[in-house]
């Protein structure tokens, strides 16, 4: 061992130019170093695009299955489903995004064993964080009867949710497992158990709500059934596999220790990706409000399914940034952290303005792809360029989030959430559409103030960083020791 580092941390790198990061934060010199990290993202990214994708599919495939129990049955599991994500699985996601933090850094450092460390705390954290949204969900129906809602639809949606229980507790096993094996870069095993999963999820669904007659309460029954086959997958992977030897050697005492280090760090991140999913569920109730509320709450149904669909894709680049940003720091390597940030920026730019384009020139068809009514499909063809416009600005902080959970910083990006849409976004929305009488689309170009203002914040907080101050805070952190003020 190293006498002068018994850490056998690795000591930070010094840079090889003298140039300041945020002075030349848009340079990006196409060397080998350059092509070699584009390369890397694009394989870490392609993979975590899809699994972000298939995960989110289970509760579209879910909703599709109780569509053809009847339009009732549909509105009551969507509702039910917008609540529980609301309410507790935007927060389990939140939580376990801090692992991208811990996991990442600790690779890179090769700090091997405190990956599985971190990831019993991270478990053990999440399955208690379940009971008490497991008491929230079980009095659903009693909620939405306060919110002044039909007490027939408020009754069929607490039982929805209700059965929706038993599956907050694997998607939590889950996020645990997905940042352990994303912090590694192996991705592969991710990719193919979700894939898998998926489609088992059909046949569970089929056999839960048609074959025995469970109807909605089985649809919602089949998410805990495949997040559970899911969650044993990983599970004789990671136990099994020589590949984690070193990054996983079994639960020990240490895991449930020091477990305020945990929250300190996934609290704000859990605020980090509510504030921001409770935001655009607000549009949804603004929407019912509106002179034509059917016609409002359906186009903002569609787009907004548009919008989750398509945001797997910079979200999947934001996950291959936290995880390429983390190791990097970790490592004691800033400027190649640095150059990961400014790499994905250029990756988010050039994948927004193609998205962007091509949902304007399909404007006139996309509606076709969810319903057959004239109305809607002209409505959402006058509402698509501004939500190109959304679906970009989302594109760059998505992978600005992501370099904000490889540094840590998600303290930060909680409270440019919370400024972003809570005192800029939303009362835009109330603005252009309730006074300004813009409508549906006043809705989405007040976000987009926020979603702008948020991408901003976090663009100048990246420019500005010293990364050679991030790689010691990383080396303090993978130590154990405080932060510097």
């Amino acid at each position: 061992m190293d006498q002068e580092n018994p850490t056998n941390i690795p000591l930070i790198v010094p840079r090889s130019r003298t140039e300041k990061g945020y002075h030349i934060f848009w340079k990006i010199r196409w060397d080998s170093e350059a092509i070699l990290e584009l390369r890397q993202q694009l394989k870490l990214a392609g993979p975590l695009c899809l699994v972000s994708l298939l995960q989110y599919s289970l509760e579209i495939i879910s909703i599709m299955f109780v569509g053809h129990l009847g339009e009732f049955s549909l509105s009551v599991a969507s509702m039910a489903t917008s609540f529980a994500s609301v309410t507790g699985f935007s927060f389990m996601l939140g939580m376990g995004s801090a692992l991208e933090t811990f996991c990442g850094q600790a690779y890179g450092a090769e700090q091997y064993r405190m990956l599985g460390v971190h990831t019993q705390r991270a478990m053990l954290v999440l399955m208690l964080m379940a009971i008490p949204i497991s008491i929230i969900w079980t009095y659903t129906g009693t909620i939405f009867t306060w919110f002044g809602q039909d007490l027939e639809i408020s009754t069929e949606a607490g039982s929805y949710t209700r059965w929706l229980i038993p599956s907050i507790f694997p998607y939590g096993l889950l996020q645990c497992q997905f940042r352990f094996l994303q912090a590694q870069s192996n991705t592969r095993v991710l990719m193919i158990s979700t894939g898998f999963t998926s489609l088992i999820h059909i046949l569970v669904c089929w056999i839960l709500v048609f074959k025995l007659g469970l109807g909605c309460q089985g649809a919602a029954l089949s998410c805990a059934v495949s997040y559970w086959i899911n969650v044993l997958i990983l599970s004789v992977y990671i136990k099994f596999s020589p590949a984690f030897d070193k990054t996983w050697t079994g639960f020990s005492k240490e895991g449930i220790a020091n477990l305020g280090d945990f929250l300190v760090l996934s609290i704000p991140s859990a605020l980090m990706v509510c504030l921001e999913y409770w935001s655009y569920e607000f549009l949804v109730l603004m929407s019912g409000l509106l002179p034509n509320p059917k016609l409002e709450t359906s186009m903002m149904s569609v787009s907004l399914t548009t919008s989750s669909v398509i945001f797997r894709i910079p979200y999947g680049f934001g996950s291959a940034v936290s995880t390429r940003v983390s190791n990097e720091l970790g490592a004691g390597k800033p400027e190649a952290a640095q150059l990961a940030a400014r790499v994905v920026m250029f990756l988010a730019v050039t994948e927004g303005i193609f998205v962007s384009l091509f949902l304007v020139a399909i404007r006139h068809i996309w509606g076709y792809m969810f319903t057959n009514e004239e109305e809607v499909v002209s409505y959402l063809s006058a509402i698509m360029p501004v939500l190109a416009l959304s679906n970009f600005m989302d594109g760059i902080q998505g992978v600005l989030s992501g370099t904000a959970r490889g540094c840590g910083w998600q303290k930060i990006g909680a409270f440019v959430n919370l400024g972003a849409y809570y005192l800029v976004g939303l009362p835009c929305s109330v603005i252009l559409t309730f006074l300004l009488h813009y409508g549906g689309m006043g809705l989405w170009m007040g976000i987009i103030g926020g979603s702008g203002l948020q991408a901003i914040l976090l663009l100048v907080i990246t420019m500005r960083t010293n990364w050679e101050q991030q790689a010691i805070n990383a080396r303090n952190r993978v130590c154990g020791t405080s932060l510097p003020k």
